[in-house]
């Protein structure tokens, strides 16, 4: 069974920064992918980024509206991967949500929430300015 958990949510005012982490378990195979997405309510969800997790290599890929603020990156000890934003924006704030789903050949990581069949409960992220 496939378990995502965030954390690392909270208040922040503008400029400031946060690390939210995802701790996962159960993905049955080998090579996958593992995103990051953010709802406001009354908005659809939108994927912010997203990270290649298998071999010794990392393939990434960010959303225009947080590349260059937010980092994606994975702990090749453990089974976390972690969001570091910076220069945070009220626009921002938002649930954060991480996911999950099997790599495929010839794919790149994807933004799209639609794509993934696994999520983890979310953690609130507020921005104030």
């Amino acid at each position: 069974q496939v378990q995502l958990m965030e954390s690392g949510g909270g208040s922040v005012q503008a400029g400031g920064s946060l690390r939210l982490s995802c701790d996962f378990s159960g993905m049955t195979t080998e090579k996958y992918y593992v995103g990051w997405s953010r709802q406001v309510p009354g908005k659809e969800r939108e994927g912010v980024a997203a990270i290649y997790i298998g071999g010794t290599g990392s393939i990434t890929r960010y959303a225009d509206s947080v590349r260059g603020r937010f980092t994606i990156s994975r702990d090749k000890g453990k089974k976390v991967v972690y969001l570091q934003m910076n220069s945070l924006m009220s626009e921002d704030t938002a649930i954060y949500y991480c996911a999950a789903v099997g790599s495929r050949p010839n794919s790149i990581p994807p933004l799209r929430s639609s794509d993934y069949p696994f999520w983890g409960q979310g953690t609130q992220v507020t921005v104030s300015s």
